[in-house]
């Protein structure tokens, strides 16, 4: 469980100095209008639920996929399109997420006292 809080800390962390980042911004914004207007549409179209039109969005933009599947015609070939137009935004926002994840974690190692060179005066000098 510390293992869970330690990383979820470091992902909110990084979110947070990514969202500093106009790229980011950019993709955050419009990642928000993909799943909005997915999910939009699914309730209106497919007649789901709010949270399993988003869930459906989530899981079908980040590829885990779910037991839902849209019945009409109409949504079918609305799927198609919204995964080919989204999977490239969400795995975009997710790139500039995790590289700020890693910039996280060099800023910590350098911060580190183990970081500093050892001293000139060791037995290998």
């Amino acid at each position: 469980m510390f293992s869970f809080i330690v990383t979820s800390k470091r992902l909110l962390t990084a979110f947070f100095h990514a969202f500093k980042d106009k790229e980011f911004q950019g993709l955050f914004f419009i990642l928000a209008v993909t799943l909005l207007s997915g999910t939009m549409f699914y309730r209106g179209v497919e007649g789901w639920r709010t949270i399993d039109a988003l869930y459906f969005c989530v899981t079908t933009l980040t590829t885990v996929g779910s037991s839902l599947e849209p019945a009409t015609d109409f949504g079918k070939a609305f799927t198609i399109v919204y995964v080919f137009a989204g999977i490239g935004i969400m795995f975009g926002f997710i790139r500039i997420l995790a590289s700020h994840v890693r910039l996280g974690r060099s800023r910590r190692k350098a911060k580190s006292p183990d970081a500093a060179e050892p001293a000139a005066d060791g037995p290998d000098a």
